[in-house]
C-alpha cells in the first residue's frame, strides 16, 4: 500500500497541474480510499508530500473534481497535526468560495473541511465569520432544509461558530431564528432536537435573538415539549424536559422578549409558567419560580404579580421544600421573592401575606446560594419601622447573622449578613433592637463594615452607628472601644479619597460619641480638631458646614 500511496502522490502532482481530468479522479479516489484504511498515515504522507499547495488550484467553482478534493481535506483535518498545514497551504478561502456552489456534494464537503480545519479554533473561527460565513450558511440551511446531511453540517457550523461572541451580531442580521424554528417543528427524534437545542443556547444568550426567537413562535415549540415530557421517567424525555425548560428561562432573560411575553400579565406564555410552579415536578418548579423571578424585572410587573397573588403560590413551593428541600429550588424561589418586593407599594403586601414567616424556615440553611437569597429578601423587606423591629428582635435571626459576618469564604453573604444588620437598626431606630444586636456581638461586624470598599456600606454602616451612639450609647461602648472605631473615623476623615457623605456621617458619628467618657477621651487623644478643621474648606457644602459644627463641638468639650 506505502508503495502504491507514494505512486498516487507522485501521480497526482503531476496530474493536478495539468489537470488531466481522468488520471485526476483516479487519483483522488485511491486517496480517498487509503484514507479510509489509514487516515492517520496517509495524512502524514499527503504533508510530506507537498500536494496540499496543490489543492487550492484545484477548489475552483470550475473544477470537476472540487468534491473529493474537499472530501480529502475533510478527511486529512480530521487530524490535528494536519489543520495548520492546511491553513498555510491557502485552503481556507477557496473552501469558503465553494459554499456558494448550487451541487449539495460539493457543498457538504466544504463545509465537512472547513468545520474540521477550523475545529477547536477560535482565531480560525473567527477568520471564517470575517469572511461572512455566517450569512451564507443561514441561506443553505434554509434552500437546502430537505438534505439531511447538509442540514446537520450547518448545525455542526453553527453550533461551533456560536460559542464567539463576535458571530452574534451576524446572526442576529440574518433569519437565524425562523429558519431554526421552522426546522425544529419538524424534527421529531430526540438527537436532532437535541443539535437544534444545541445551537439555540448560545444563540440565545444575545438579547436581539433572543427576541427574533419569541417572535418566531419558539416559545410555544418549548410549551408543547413541556407538556409532551412532563410525566414522562424515560432519560431522553426528562434531559429534553430540561433543555427546553432552562431556555424558556434564557428567553426571558431580555427586557423586550421578557415584556412581549408577560403581555401585561395576560399572556398565554406567562400563564402557562404559573401552573409549572405548584406541579411535581422539580425541574418545572425550578423553571416556573426562574420565569417569575425574571418577569419580575420591573416594578409594574412585580405589583401585577403581587396582586394577582404569585406570592402565596411561591410561598406553598418553599413549604414544599423546607425538610430536605431541593436547593435551586429553594433559590429560585427566593430570588423571585426578592425582587417581586423591590416596588415600595408591594412591601406591606408581601409582609401581612407572612413571606418573612416563611423565609425565616430557611435560616438554618448551610447553603450560601440560599443564605444569600434568603438576606436579600429580608432586606428588601424590612423598610417598615414595624418589620424591622419585629425581625432585629428575633434573636435566632441575628445570632445567625453575626456568624454570617464571619463567612469569609462567601463575600456575597457576609456582605448582605452586615447590611441586613444595618438594615434593622436603621428603619427600626429601636433600642430594643440594638441590645440584641449588641448581645449578639454584632457591632464589631458594623464598625469592620464602615470600611468597606463599596460606599454604599460605608454609608449604611456609619448611619446605623450613629443610631446606637445616639439610642444606645452606654449598652455599645465596650464593644465600639475594642472595635477601634475612633480610630477608624480618624482614618476615614483624613483619607482624600473618602466620599463627602462619608466625611459628613463619620463626623456626625464623631459628635454622638462625645456622651461617652472612653471614648470621649480617645477622640481627645487623636488630635481631630485638625482633620476636621481641614474640612471646613471642603467644595461639597454639608461636608463643611458640618466641619465646622464638629469643630465647635470639639472646642468646647475639649
Amino acid at each position: 500500500m506505502a508503495d502504491n500511496l507514494s505512486d498516487t502522490l507522485k501521480k497526482l502532482k503531476i496530474t493536478a497541474v495539468d489537470k488531466t481530468e481522468d488520471s485526476l479522479e483516479g487519483c483522488l479516489d485511491c486517496l480517498l480510499q487509503a484514507l479510509a484504511q489509514n487516515n492517520t498515515e496517509t495524512s502524514e504522507k499527503i504533508q510530506a508530500s507537498g500536494i496540499l499547495q496543490l489543492f487550492a488550484s484545484l477548489l475552483t467553482p470550475q473544477s470537476s473534481c472540487k468534491a473529493k478534493v474537499a472530501n480529502i481535506i475533510a478527511e486529512v483535518a480530521k487530524n490535528e497535526f494536519m489543520r495548520i498545514p492546511c491553513v498555510d497551504a491557502g485552503l481556507i478561502s477557496p473552501l469558503v468560495q465553494l459554499l456558494n456552489s448550487k451541487d449539495q456534494e460539493v457543498l457538504l464537503q466544504t463545509g465537512r473541511a472547513l468545520g474540521n480545519i477550523c475545529y477547536d479554533s477560535h482565531s480560525l473561527q473567527a477568520q471564517l465569520i470575517n469572511m461572512g460565513v455566517i450569512p451564507t450558511l443561514v441561506k443553505l440551511l434554509g434552500i437546502h432544509c430537505q438534505n439531511a446531511a447538509l442540514t446537520e453540517m450547518c448545525l455542526v457550523a453553527f453550533g461551533n461558530l456560536a460559542e464567539l461572541e463576535s458571530s452574534k451580531e451576524q446572526f442576529a442580521s440574518t433569519n437565524i431564528a425562523e429558519e431554526l424554528v421552522k426546522l425544529f417543528k419538524k424534527q421529531i427524534e430526540h438527537d436532532k432536537r437535541e443539535m437544534i437545542f444545541e445551537v439555540l443556547a448560545p444563540l440565545a444568550e444575545n438579547d436581539a435573538i433572543k427576541l427574533q426567537l419569541v417572535e418566531a413562535g419558539l416559545v410555544e415549540c418549548l410549551l408543547e415539549i413541556v407538556q409532551q415530557k412532563v410525566d414522562s421517567d424515560k432519560e431522553d424525555d426528562i434531559t429534553e424536559l430540561k433543555t427546553g425548560s432552562d431556555l424558556m428561562v434564557l428567553l426571558l432573560l431580555g427586557d423586550e422578549s421578557m415584556q412581549k411575553l408577560f403581555e401585561g400579565g395576560k399572556g398565554s406564555v406567562f400563564q402557562r409558567v404559573l401552573s409549572w410552579i405548584p406541579s411535581n415536578n422539580h425541574q418545572l418548579q425550578l423553571a416556573g419560580a426562574l420565569a417569575i423571578a425574571n418577569f419580575a424585572r420591573n416594578d409594574g410587573n412585580c405589583i401585577h404579580m403581587v396582586d394577582n397573588g404569585i406570592v402565596e403560590k411561591l410561598m406553598d413551593l418553599l413549604d414544599r421544600h423546607v425538610e430536605d428541600g431541593n436547593v435551586t429550588v429553594q433559590h429560585a424561589a427566593l430570588s423571585a421573592l426578592r425582587n417581586l418586593a423591590i416596588p415600595v407599594i408591594n412591601k406591606a403586601k408581601m409582609l401581612s401575606a407572612g413571606v418573612t414567616e416563611a423565609v425565616l424556615k430557611f435560616l438554618k440553611s448551610e447553603m450560601p446560594p440560599v443564605q444569600f437569597k434568603l438576606l436579600g429578601t429580608l432586606r428588601m423587606l424590612i423598610d417598615a419601622q414595624e418589620a424591622a423591629e419585629q425581625l432585629g428582635k428575633n434573636v435566632k435571626l441575628v445570632e445567625r447573622l453575626v456568624e454570617w459576618c464571619e463567612a469569609k469564604d462567601h463575600a456575597g453573604v457576609m456582605g448582605e449578613s452586615n447590611r441586613l444588620l444595618s438594615a434593622l437598626i436603621r428603619h427600626s431606630k429601636s433600642k430594643d433592637v440594638i441590645k440584641t444586636i449588641v448581645q449578639s456581638g454584632g457591632i464589631k461586624h458594623l464598625v469592620t463594615m464602615a470600611t468597606s470598599e463599596h460606599v454604599i456600606m460605608q454609608n449604611e454602616a456609619l448611619v446605623a452607628l450613629a443610631l446606637i451612639a445616639a439610642l444606645e450609647l452606654g449598652t455599645a461602648e465596650k464593644d465600639l472601644e475594642s472595635a477601634k472605631l475612633v480610630q477608624i473615623l480618624h482614618r476615614l476623615l483624613a483619607d482624600e479619597r473618602s466620599a463627602p457623605e462619608i466625611k459628613y456621617n463619620s463626623m456626625v458619628l464623631i459628635c454622638a460619641l462625645m456622651g461617652s467618657e472612653s471614648l470621649h477621651k480617645e477622640v481627645q487623644d487623636l488630635a481631630f480638631l485638625d482633620v476636621v478643621s481641614k474640612l471646613r474648606s471642603h467644595e461639597n457644602k454639608s461636608v463643611a458646614q458640618q466641619a465646622s459644627l464638629t469643630e465647635q463641638r470639639l472646642t468646647v468639650e475639649s
